[in-house]
């Protein structure tokens, strides 16, 4: 098969169409035919040399994909040959064919194109995991969401709104029409605007019950300013840096807790869980059209160093696929 690879770490160019063997299918695993991977800023990394997949991972970039299921592992009785699906995986997607757990593969959405799927696995579950599985997010709370305009901002816009919450969004102001047509109901321009001030604007003071955050270090300060009482700030990125300094003081005076996760470095049975989960709770949602996937466009796989240089610059909104 063909598949994306990275000779060595460096800039979109280094990303090269190349021949690699087949992947095989383990005992518990099910070979899926790509029909399109999405670019999430963790293959930048990957590709800088920052974030190296986990051992026994595929070396190749991608985590996550749709397309057709062409072979099964033996103890694998969930999945039939033909099957459309999307899928979470730890790495891999950047190619014609790709091994996947069992427990990690999803049924294409009713009403949702096979290629638009590839949209899904990843945002739907990091967003579900750490806004509703970890922060608890309720009906009629404030969910803060940094960097709106991404594939994680645009999908926990919607995920939000779906469930009762105020979501208030920071994001350059060309994207907030876009944005606000998903269900933000505030936008922030965070180069223009304090989202402290802002927010304690939109909530009389009050502030948000949770916020999801990709910025880490630079932000950490002023998202505890942020938090309401009891608040939950949940951290999924470090675009600001990893250091930062924490006002106990501050956060003990709220009650407030920090939380910090990633998903592609979990256990399998933490995955399959977190898969399910999105499964019983966000698919009903997405095929009552209540969430969509948001794309900003298409590209052919052998043109993933120009899809590399898009998401670099910030001026995507959603998920950029690569097709096959």
């Amino acid at each position: 098969m063909r598949a994306i690879t990275i000779p060595e770490p460096g800039g979109p160019e280094v990303l090269s169409w190349s021949e690699v063997p087949d992947p095989e299918p383990g005992p518990s695993e099910v070979l899926v035919d790509v029909r399109a991977t999405a670019v999430n800023r963790a293959d930048l990394l990957q590709r800088q040399g920052h974030y190296p997949p986990p051992p026994g991972a595929s070396a190749y970039p991608g985590l996550e994909c749709s397309g057709v299921v062409s072979a099964t592992g033996p103890e694998v009785t969930d999945w039939r040959v033909g099957d459309q699906v999307c899928a979470l995986l730890t790495g891999g997607g950047y190619a014609e064919r790709v091994a996947v757990p069992a427990g990690q593969l999803l049924p294409v959405p009713s009403g949702v194109d096979l290629v638009d799927a590839a949209a899904l696995p990843e945002v739907a579950c990091t967003v579900w995991s750490n806004v509703v599985q970890l922060a608890g997010l309720a009906a009629g709370e404030t969910l803060l969401v940094h960097g709106g305009g991404s594939g994680i901002g645009t999908f926990a816009i919607q995920l939000g709104t779906a469930l009762g919450a105020t979501v208030v969004v920071t994001a350059r102001s060309v994207k907030h029409d876009r944005l606000r047509a998903l269900g933000a109901d505030h936008l922030i321009d965070y180069r223009e605007q304090d989202f402290v001030e802002e927010i304690r604007k939109v909530t009389d003071g009050r502030g948000a019950d949770v916020v999801l955050d990709i910025m880490g270090a630079s932000y950490l300060g002023r998202n505890v300013a942020a938090l309401a009482p009891d608040g939950r700030l949940v951290v999924i990125g470090m675009q600001g840096g990893r250091k930062g300094e924490l006002d106990l003081g501050a956060l003990l005076a709220k009650r407030g807790t920090v939380a910090a996760t990633a998903l592609r470095s979990r256990p399998l049975d933490q995955k399959a869980a977190i898969v399910q989960g999105v499964r019983d709770q966000v698919w009903p949602l997405i095929e009552a059209a209540r969430i969509r996937p948001v794309i900003d466009r298409r590209l052919p796989i052998t043109e993933a160093p120009a899809a590399h240089r898009l998401v670099e610059s910030n001026d995507h909104i959603g998920k950029v696929l690569l097709t096959l």
